[in-house]
Formats: C-alpha cells, sequence, structure tokens
C-alpha cells in the first residue's frame, strides 16, 4: 500500500487535472490498480467521488467490470495519468456500431420443449427458465410490446438487484415479471455531443430506457420474448412470434444512440448488468478488433466470465470481407449469421420476356401489370447507378422503374431517393461486396432486390435495350426454403487477427430477415420519412443471429444451473451442424461456393443437441490468464483485463493455442509440428465412452492419443493429446480445414481445425 503523502498527492492530482477547463476534451476511460485504494475510503467510488466532488468531468465509476472511471480529460491530463503509479491504463473512449416467427421453429424449438438429460431424464426447461435473466445492452426497450407479456410468470427471483429507471416517456411502471430491468446510460454519448450533462440529447432522443430506434426491442424480444399470436410486418412472415427462451426474464441496459454505442456508456451498462444479478449478457454491437486490453467490450466481458455470466456478442456484418470480425475474444461466444427456411418472394418481369425473382417486403397497392420504363446509370453525376441522395434527376425517372447498385448507403434509403425523384418502383441489383445474398426489405415503393448475377443481366438489358421496361410482382411469404441455412455474404469472417490459434466465429445462427417486436417510435425502415407503425419487424444482420444464441444460452443456463459459461459455450459449439436441409454441406451466400469454419465456425446452433452434449471443453479464469500471459502482454496489460490485484505470469502456455477450447486454430509458422492437448469433461451418462474421428486435408497429417475415452463417472475429466503435421501447403493454399469428432451412440461432440500457413 501506497504512504500516505502519496496518497494525498495522488488526490491532489485528480483535483488538477479533471477540474480544469474543458476545452479540447473528451471521453477517457481510466483503470486504476485495484489494490492502490486508501484504506479511508470503503470502495473506489467513494475515492473517485470525494476526490472530483464538486467537478462534472467524472462520468462514470466501476466497479465490476474494471476498477476505474470514464472521465472528461483533454489529451495532456491522459498522458498525465497514465504515468501515474496507480493507473493500469487510460484509453480514449471507443464508438461501437449495431450490427443491424419462424425461429423457433427452424431450430426445433416449439411450445412443448421436451429435453432430455444426459441420463434421458425429462428436463422442464420452460420452468427453470424463469429464474434466468436475459440482460441486453443495446438501443432500449419498447415496454409496451406485447413480447413482454408477463401473464402466467411467478415473481420475480428474489436475487434480483436491477430496477426499471424513469424518463420523461418511460414509468417504472411499465415494467412486470417479464420485463424485469430498464436502465439508460448516456454520459459518454453526451460528452461526445459537446453538450452538458443534464440537457437533452440531439435528434429530441428522451433520457429514458425507452427504444426510439427499433434495435433493442427487436433483438431482446428475440432472445426472450413471450408467445405473441398473429404476429406479422404488415401481412408478411404472419404467424405465432417468439423468443428462444419465452419464459427467461429480460433486462434491458440503453448504452446506444442516435450517433453510436459509447464505450464508457457500454462498460458502464456491463458494469450495472453484472451487479444487477444477470445470467446472459447479449451484446449486438461492436468495433474494429484490437489487444483485448484496449477492447471495452472484452475487457468488460472478463469480469462478467468470472462471476458466471455468458456474455454473447455479435460478429460484426463487414463480409464477406477476410479477417473482419469483432468481438473476438475467447471467453465471448462471438456469433455469425445464417438465413431461415423462409423467403419473400419478388419478381421482376423484363420488356424482353424474362421473369427473374429477388426478394421484397413491399406491402402497399403496388404499381399495376403494365410494364414502365427501367432507367439504369442516369443521372447528374456517376453515383446516380447507387441511388445516393441527390442523384437521381426527376425528369428521367419519373413514371419507370429504377435500377440500384446495392452498397454505400442503407438499401431502404434507395427506395426513398427514387420515390423523391418521382420514380415508382426499385430494382435494387447486388454487386460483387454481396454476391448472391438476398436481404428482404419494407420499402417505401414497389422494390425487388436480386443477386449480383440476375443483376449484371439485368444492368446488361438495361443499357443495351433501346426501349427498357419492367413491370413488378410480389409473392408473399413462402416456407421451408431450400438449401438452408446459408451463411449470410454480410456475416463477418476469419482468421482471427487478435489471436490467429483461437478460431473464430464460434457458431453462427439465424440472422437474415428475423421477425421480432418493434418500436412504434418509428417506421419499419428506420427512415424519417416513414410514417407507417408496426409492432413487429424483419430485419436482417448478425445482430439478429446473437440474440438468438443468447436466448438458447439462457435454456442451458436453465437446464444446467452449474455450467460455467465455458461450459455452456462449448455445449454450443460441439453440437452445431454443418450440413444444410438438402443434406449438403454448408453453403455461402457469397457466391454460392462451400462455406468454411472461416466463415460459419463450428457450424449451426442446433439448441436440442446443446442441452445433452456428451462432453463439453471448459476453461477456468486461471487458464485464460495463462492464455493472455502467452500473448506476450505485459502483467499491467494482462491485469487490465483480468483485475486482479497480484495477478501473475508464472504460469503460461508455450503457444496461445493450447488453451482448453472447443475449436482449433493451427497456424504453421516457424514449425511444421504442432501439439494441442486438450480436457474433456464428461456431463453425459457415468460409464460413457467415445472414441475419436479425425479429418484432415492432404497437406496435413494428425494423430490423436489415446484414441478412445472412458468416463467411469459424471464429472470426470479425461485429456488427449492431438499432433498435427505440415506435409505441404497443398499447392498455393495459404489455409485448409478438417475436424476431430468424439463420437459415441448418443453423442457427436465435433470440433473445427483450420489450418494456415505462413512462412516456414
Amino acid at each position: 500500500m501506497a504512504s500516505a503523502a502519496r496518497i494525498s498527492l495522488f488526490t491532489l492530482f485528480f483535483l488538477y487535472t479533471l477540474t480544469t477547463a474543458i476545452a479540447n476534451k473528451q471521453t477517457y476511460i481510466v483503470h486504476i490498480k485495484p489494490n492502490s485504494k486508501p484504506q479511508s475510503f470503503a470502495t473506489h467510488q467513494d475515492w473517485y467521488s470525494s476526490s472530483l466532488a464538486a467537478d462534472d468531468s467524472l462520468l462514470y465509476t466501476y466497479d465490476a467490470a474494471l476498477h476505474g472511471f470514464a472521465a472528461s480529460l483533454d489529451p495532456e491530463q491522459a498522458d498525465a495519468l497514465r504515468n501515474s503509479d496507480y493507473v493500469v491504463d487510460v484509453y480514449e473512449e471507443t464508438v461501437y456500431t449495431l450490427h443491424t416467427t419462424r425461429t423457433p421453429q427452424f431450430l426445433g424449438l416449439n411450445n412443448d420443449f421436451d429435453l432430455f438429460d444426459g441420463n434421458h431424464r425429462p428436463l422442464d426447461v420452460d420452468q427453470a427458465s424463469f429464474d434466468v435473466v436475459v440482460g441486453v445492452l443495446d438501443t432500449g426497450v419498447w415496454p409496451e410490446s406485447k413480447s413482454y407479456d408477463d401473464s402466467g410468470m411467478p415473481e420475480i427471483p428474489a436475487r434480483w438487484k436491477g430496477e426499471c429507471e424513469s424518463g420523461p416517456d418511460f414509468s417504472p411502471k411499465l415494467c412486470n415479471k417479464k420485463l424485469i430491468g430498464a436502465r439508460y446510460f448516456s454520459k459518454g454519448y453526451h460528452m461526445a455531443a459537446g453538450g452538458s450533462f443534464g440537457k437533452q440529447p440531439t435528434k429530441k432522443e428522451e433520457e429514458s430506457p425507452r427504444d426510439s430506434d427499433g434495435h433493442g426491442t427487436h433483438t431482446s424480444s428475440t432472445a426472450a420474448g413471450s408467445m405473441v399470436a398473429n404476429a406479422s410486418l404488415l401481412g408478411y412472415a404472419s404467424g405465432n412470434a417468439r423468443g428462444m427462451a419465452t419464459h427467461a426474464r429480460v433486462a434491458a441496459y440503453k448504452v446506444c444512440w442516435s450517433t453510436g454505442c459509447f464505450g464508457s456508456d457500454i462498460l458502464a451498462g456491463m458494469d450495472r448488468a453484472i451487479h444487477d444479478g444477470v445470467d446472459v449478457l447479449s451484446l449486438s454491437l461492436g468495433g474494429g478488433s484490437g489487444p483485448y486490453y484496449r477492447d471495452t467490450i472484452a475487457i468488460g466481458a472478463f469480469s462478467a466470465m468470472e462471476r458466471g455470466i455468458l456474455v454473447s456478442c455479435s460478429a460484426g456484418n463487414s463480409g464477406p470481407t477476410r479477417a473482419s470480425l469483432a468481438n473476438v475474444a475467447p471467453w465471448i461466444l462471438t456469433v455469425g449469421a445464417g438465413t431461415l427456411d423462409r423467403d419473400f418472394p419478388a419478381f421482376a418481369a423484363l420488356g424482353n420476356g424474362k421473369r427473374f425473382t429477388g426478394v421484397s417486403l413491399y406491402s402497399g397497392a403496388g404499381m399495376g401489370k403494365k410494364p414502365v420504363g427501367l432507367v439504369y446509370s442516369k443521372g447528374t453525376n456517376s453515383s446516380s447507378n447507387l441511388c445516393l441522395p441527390g442523384s437521381l434527376q426527376p425528369e428521367l425517372v419519373k413514371g419507370k422503374v429504377v435500377l440500384c447498385d446495392r452498397g454505400i448507403n442503407p438499401r431502404v434509403e434507395k427506395g426513398a431517393v427514387v420515390r423523391e425523384a418521382g420514380g415508382i418502383g426499385m430494382i435494387m441489383a447486388n454487386t460483387a461486396a454481396s454476391g448472391e445474398e438476398l436481404v428482404a426489405d419494407s420499402h417505401l415503393l414497389p422494390a425487388v432486390a436480386v443477386g449480383r448475377k440476375l443483376g449484371d443481366v439485368i444492368r446488361l438489358y438495361a443499357k443495351s435495350d433501346p426501349n427498357p421496361t419492367a413491370v413488378l410482382s410480389f409473392g408473399g411469404t413462402q416456407l421451408n426454403v431450400r438449401p438452408s441455412p446459408v451463411v449470410a455474404a454480410f456475416s463477418s469472417r476469419g482468421p482471427n487477427m487478435v489471436t490467429a490459434q483461437i478460431l473464430k466465429p464460434d457458431l453462427i445462427g439465424p440472422g437474415v430477415n428475423i421477425l421480432a417486436a418493434w418500436s412504434e417510435a418509428i417506421g419499419p425502415t428506420g427512415l424519417e420519412k416513414d410514417s407507417r407503425k408496426t409492432q413487429f419487424n424483419i430485419m436482417s444482420g448478425t445482430s439478429m443471429s446473437c440474440p438468438h444464441l443468447s436466448g438458447v444460452a439462457a435454456l442451458l443456463k436453465a437446464a444446467h444451473p452449474t455450467w460455467s459459461p465455458s461450459a455452456i459455450k462449448s455445449a454450443l459449439m460441439t453440437t452445431s451442424y454443418v450440413v444444410d436441409n438438402t443434406n449438403a454441406p454448408l453453403k455461402d451466400a457469397a457466391d454460392g461456393s462451400f462455406s468454411t469454419p472461416w466463415a460459419h465456425g463450428s457450424g449451426h446452433v442446433d439448441p436440442h443437441k446443446a442441452l445433452s452434449p456428451g462432453l463439453v471443453y471448459d476453461i477456468s479464469t486461471d487458464e485464460y490468464i495463462a492464455f493472455l500471459c502467452s500473448l506476450g502482454y505485459t502483467l499491467d496489460r494482462v491485469q487490465a483485463v483480468v483485475k486482479r490485484p497480484n495477478v501473475t505470469c508464472a504460469t503460461k502456455f508455450k503457444d496461445p493455442g493450447s488453451l482448453n477450447y472447443p475449436s482449433f486454430s493451427v497456424v504453421f509458422a516457424r514449425t511444421r509440428v504442432i501439439r494441442y492437448t486438450r480436457v474433456l469433461t464428461n456431463v453425459g451418462a457415468a460409464g460413457s465412452s467415445y472414441e475419436v474421428e479425425v479429418t484432415t486435408p492432404r497437406s496435413v497429417t494428425a494423430t490423436v492419443k489415446p484414441t478412445k475415452l472412458v468416463f467411469k463417472n459424471v464429472g470426470d475429466k479425461l485429456r488427449y493429446t492431438v499432433t498435427f503435421v505440415s506435409k505441404s501447403r497443398g499447392g498455393n493454399a495459404m489455409s485448409d480445414f478438417g475436424s476431430i469428432v468424439w463420437r459415441n451412440e448418443l453423442h457427436h461432440v465435433r470440433s473445427p481445425v483450420a489450418f494456415s500457413w505462413s512462412e516456414l
């Protein structure tokens, strides 16, 4: 413990550096060493508050997600703090972005969710789910939605410490036994906007948990919404809408505002959620990837994991670009997106007699049966083909269908641009960036989205025919689409650029054209010009796949309350599937080729099998610390993530890939031989035995010892060692894939293996 004199100087240092003029200030997160607090203060919060009592530079204090605070500082003050003996690190505010029914049936979930444990005893998961709380960090909640109906729910668990905060447009009485928490965090957003902390934010956003965007209501109802009959988006996808864990509780933490999701607000939301007592944290947001000690979400998620909270995050919507992942920390469940077996067909009939099929959620009167002129790439500038605002000339497009290239601006905005210019319809054609992926939108005018190949055909017709014409029509909702699932082109891809030896994403879930509850403060397109109101909306993104996995994780937590987050994550990964409903390998929507683990991770989630995985790869906090130490981090960097006062790297892995992860990423760099040892825990029946099955490309051999594992008791742990040997790269290939499966009559515990080569 530091001397009293140094403590006094530290306090004075805070008072001086944090009470100077506010010019040129921005938000910084200051990470304080946990054992540096003076004994005269009961808590860290008391310490910081005492030092800054007369100043509004202090935004938040943290003690669960990390020890420290967020404050308004200028760069010189931040640099001075970095040099303090009491400070682990100081980092700038990070701005994150949102990664924006039939799903339960597609996943095998229904009203009577009859499941069995490893000994074939029935599990009453629905009943047990009443005690599970899913915390959602997003844009808030629309509490009046029927998806938060609490009919038949018992009293709120006594352990719950959360609450519903009030605001000008939000009464705590709007919460109930289903929606048991609603908070908001806006100080980082205010600081970035340049306003004082007591003033209203820009765009008339109220200081409350209410969702004026729709995204947060959509994600939280996807994870744990109640059953709602006769749900649809303006007639599309009509049927029963329900979340994955219909009986779980929901707690909403509003951390995202009109200009983004700010790291200080996110960390405050995570800090509060940990204190409140959530069991699962769902974050459908992210930014770029970087070192874990600089990643706000990774730092908060580590603390959550230590307390038994599973953290599920979206992988990002930057696909199909290689190495485009977000949220890649190994203690986070990183979720990519796939399609459902449901589609919304729409048709574009051209004047040359050809009729092409695309998708749409347009629900208006239509454009009739008479063909009209088709216009492409005609306007005041070269951006007219993209239908950017102001790029179309009304005299050229009035009364016609406009062909717009996908990209740059939002898809629904393109339709609005066409309508404003006088067009009566739109064909939105993919480019190479989106490939053959089709995402349906609730456009303001008749519109059809088509893939790149059909788009190229239509583009050629529009350019070459002297009088091109088109007429659009709409086919409603189509079920049992084959093949499905297909990996969404937008879903971010590996390899993992932070730690190449950890395979990401972890798995995929439904994320294309997902129906869920919506905010009635905004139309289904999210455009200001959209005056339509709907209780449900259809959206796409890894933002939508993430809460599916959060909800399924809640079911696993209900069924197996003693399982660690790593065990739940392992169960989800090792039981996922890699074939579609035609029994063919999963395909990639970007180009129609077979998908790889860099796109789908371990595969597509299978909730039923995940409830009884047989074996799990469990990981302790100490093992995660050994992993961090293996990355070459200094102790201060490790402590920035771990937050333990006396953390050491006395134990560390020779290779980060030695972490007991449920998948493998084998990087051949300085050696052609790589050996890993894994430990499996029996969560199935006593006396279970498993034999191994290994698949590798021709360029690699893999030897597993032993080849058979016999678990005498439930909870037994057995280890195996796998040796990978690179024979060659296999031509010019820089990557390849295989798998390791431990199987018996009841279980297939599958781990994907990604191989990559650098200079040997």
